[in-house]
């Protein structure tokens, strides 16, 4: 009961932390151009759209008492969501998909998510964590990959590569990274060129 009553605990606070920072995005736009039809490159309001979708999102899966919001990553390039991450089972995965096309300003929901196999134990879990730390060290020490862009997570070894990036050149070079870590079993691609 004591640990239940600590996630809950820990839900709120994150849930707390993503509400002030998405009223504190919305409070700083004044004024956004618009965006001219066909434009590659986002502009600060369509930043700030897709910030403010990433954090509605984000409490929402946080709020549903059937996810373990926790494993679900979400990034968002002009409304389009992406979930990437690990869940327990393919119900988890279809609530997960169906909050996010509940959220105003969403236009599409891709699917990057992958069941878990196994439960794993603390030890796996820590392992997993500095995997992952150190996948994404290596990522940032890369001058030709946008590191920002890219989730990563990680769980028995396996690697996840989720979110939006410039061209696949990008995508091939953070997979060969990834790869190379020390405890990378293998990588999944889960990745997107931003349209």
């Amino acid at each position: 009961m004591a640990e239940e009553n600590m996630v809950i605990g820990n839900r709120l606070i994150i849930w707390v932390i993503m509400l002030v920072g998405s009223l504190s995005i919305v409070g700083c736009a004044e004024s956004r151009d618009a965006e001219p039809e066909g434009e590659a490159k986002k502009s600060l309001g369509t930043e700030i759209d897709d910030s403010v979708i990433t954090t509605k999102v984000k409490s929402a899966l946080l709020r549903d008492s059937g996810l373990e919001s926790f494993d679900i990553k979400v990034e968002t390039s002009k409304g389009n969501v992406q979930l990437s991450g690990f869940v327990d089972n393919q119900n988890q995965m279809d609530r997960a998909i169906v909050v996010a096309q509940g959220i105003d300003g969403v236009r599409t929901v891709e699917n990057k998510m992958s069941i878990k196999t196994d439960d794993t134990s603390v030890g796996t879990k820590m392992d997993d964590s500095a995997i992952t730390s150190k996948v994404k060290a290596a990522l940032i020490k890369d001058p030709d990959i946008k590191s920002l862009d890219i989730s990563v997570v990680t769980r028995d070894g396996e690697v996840q590569l989720s979110g939006f990036v410039e061209n696949q050149i990008q995508i091939d070079r953070a997979i060969e990274i990834a790869k190379e870590v020390k405890g990378v079993r293998n990588v999944l691609d889960e990745m997107s060129i931003k349209q």
